[in-house]
């Protein structure tokens, strides 16, 4: 099983002294066009303003703009601890045992604008660029990664289930045939049901966390639900690859 997470704006400081080896990631068909997204991102950071405005960057954005900069030779740290904000406060990889966080390497990835998908263990420095920007003499990033992202994310799962948490501009990168998605739904007391952003990434945040708990092996979306159920979280089968999650 392959868990696909989204990213987040937000992340992690610091690291280990070992910089990015782009040799060093998953899924290696994707070297080149990391390659290459690197190298626009690191020349756009030295035109403050032209970053602010590309990357929609405030006022106070320095520490992004530096962090963009510095991409080749910063501080390195695991995927699943770069990432911050209110999914992965669900997930809280902080309290898995050395076997469940084995199992978290082995289980999940993440999207991402800049590295396409990366394992959770993939080692990676502080970046900021978003699934909807659009970098200078580029065209959009899913028609920079659709060439190669989907392939790759086939290959990652190895005929396995692909449960795709990702949010949709970072499923457009490079969407997965088959892939089950889940998606979160607050009722409301008049019967209807929408999506709020916060329930949203905490609830998949959740599900992440009981699908490496788990020590079941889901196949499709029954599986899924099942586990998904057990976990505490109040679940539907829409279809044969969607899952809706009730909060």
């Amino acid at each position: 099983m392959l868990v696909l997470l989204p990213p987040s704006e937000t992340k992690s400081d610091g690291g280990t002294d070992v910089p990015l080896d782009l040799d060093a990631l998953s899924m290696p068909q994707l070297t080149a066009v990391r390659d290459r997204l690197i190298d626009e991102v690191t020349k756009l950071a030295t035109d403050p303003d032209a970053s602010r405005a590309v990357l929609d960057l405030g006022k106070g954005a320095d520490l992004e703009i530096a962090r963009n900069a510095a991409l080749r030779t910063s501080p390195t740290r695991p995927a699943l601890e770069r990432y911050t904000g209110v999914l992965y406060d669900a997930l809280d990889a902080r309290s898995f045992t050395k076997a469940q966080r084995t199992k978290a390497y082995a289980r999940l990835g993440i999207g991402s604008a800049l590295f396409g998908a990366v394992r959770a263990s993939d080692p990676i420095p502080a970046y900021r660029l978003s699934g909807g920007s659009k970098l200078p003499g580029l065209p959009t990033l899913s028609a920079v990664w659709r060439e190669s992202l989907p392939e790759a994310l086939l290959a990652e799962a190895a005929g396995e289930l692909v449960v795709d948490l990702r949010s949709g501009v970072y499923q457009q990168l490079g969407r997965v045939p088959g892939a089950v998605t889940a998606n979160v739904l607050t009722e409301h007391p008049d019967g209807s049901r929408t999506v709020v952003s916060h329930f949203n990434k905490h609830h998949k945040g959740l599900l992440a966390r009981a699908l490496v708990l788990s020590r079941a092996e889901p196949t499709d979306v029954r599986g899924l639900a099942r586990v998904a159920t057990k976990s505490g979280l109040k679940t539907e089968i829409a279809s044969p690859t969607e899952l809706l999650i009730l909060t």
